[in-house]
């Protein structure tokens, strides 16, 4: 039977503020390095105002937004849940949506009252990427703003782990997996950050459960959900609670777990210049691949290629364009 939709996604709506810093920056103002830290409304403000002049972009964001555009710009077909407020930002986010060919649970005559989330994604010279997120009213993102009849619709579900923060996306989590599983839509869940398997682990496994689809990961969260010490430790037991998986390894490619044998994926080389936006670019080009006809080695490929382009550049996303040359070079 066709589906509708390649993949439906869930996650955080954040307008993203592009900045370059110095490590001297992080310092001075108490951030700490290459982690995603929540920081409430004022904190968020007082750290807008010190990097005045160093904004380099904002546009729409957030871990799934990322993730989900890559599989519109390929050419598949998304659908993003997320929620927003009935502000600028919100609706240039909406906007932001629909302009990249995807279909949402936002009404722009139904948005409701309050601040749109934000995230001041720093970037160092090394190209690490230093994250204080102000959810806003993504906080509140819940069951409300799952749709059943679009979900069903899917091949894939796709969940960002940055929900598990909130008690209200930890059951939107939980409900859209069990939706999805009732209903045939395979499942894939995103660790997201180390910060969240590190202090959210309970919550996560909940989320796990007995089994997922498809996870992704990178080494530091692979061996943090597992309680190992070495990655060769972590993949054994990922085993056990995810049929396949990704675990990427930064400049040393990707690992793939086919349900069968490990798949070693080759990096390519690149100048990195922001880090910012890897992981979502490899995950939105492996679920394109998957859903529309390629196999596990071909994914990985195509992922890892998008992922190393667009650690190249600013920002988490690459250009239509960009995306279906790497498309032709991969598959043809």
């Amino acid at each position: 039977m066709s589906k509708k939709y390649d993949v439906y996604a869930i996650g955080n709506a954040l307008v993203d503020y592009e900045i370059e810093v110095d490590d001297a920056f992080l310092t001075n103002n108490g951030v700490e390095k290459a982690l995603m830290t929540l920081v409430d409304a004022d904190r968020q403000k007082e750290l807008i105002e010190a990097v005045q002049g160093k904004i380099k972009a904002k546009q729409g964001g957030g871990s799934a937004a990322n993730t989900i555009i890559a599989v519109s710009k390929l050419g598949g077909k998304g659908y993003y849940s997320c929620k927003v407020a009935a502000d600028e930002d919100g609706k240039v986010y909406l906007k932001d949506l629909t302009d990249n060919g995807l279909d949402t649970n936002l009404d722009i005559n139904n948005l409701p009252e309050g601040i749109t989330g934000k995230c001041l994604v720093m970037v160092s010279p090394d190209t690490e990427r230093t994250m204080n997120t102000y959810l806003g009213i993504t906080s509140d993102y819940s069951t409300s703003e799952l749709k059943k009849e679009s979900l069903v619709e899917a091949k894939f579900l796709f969940i960002e782990g940055y929900l598990v923060t909130s008690p209200t996306g930890l059951e939107a989590m939980k409900e859209a997996k069990a939706i999805a599983q009732a209903n045939g839509v395979k499942v894939s869940l995103t660790f997201s950050d180390p910060s969240m398997v590190k202090y959210f682990k309970d919550q996560m496994k909940e989320v796990v459960g007995e089994s997922i689809d498809l996870l992704f990961c990178n080494e530091e969260e692979a061996m943090l959900f597992t309680d190992t010490e070495t990655v060769g430790e972590a993949r054994e037991a990922l085993k056990k609670v995810a049929k396949i998986f990704a675990i990427t390894q930064g400049k040393n490619g990707a690992m793939i777990w086919d349900g069968e044998t490990f798949i070693d994926i080759e990096p390519y080389s690149v100048t990195a210049v922001d880090s910012n936006g890897a992981g979502d670019m490899f995950s939105g080009a492996f679920l394109y691949a998957i859903t529309n006809g390629h196999n596990y080695a071909s994914a990985g490929k195509l992922a890892s290629k998008a992922a190393s382009t667009v650690v190249g550049k600013f920002g988490p996303r690459l250009s239509a364009e960009t995306l279906l040359q790497l498309k032709s070079e991969v598959f043809t």
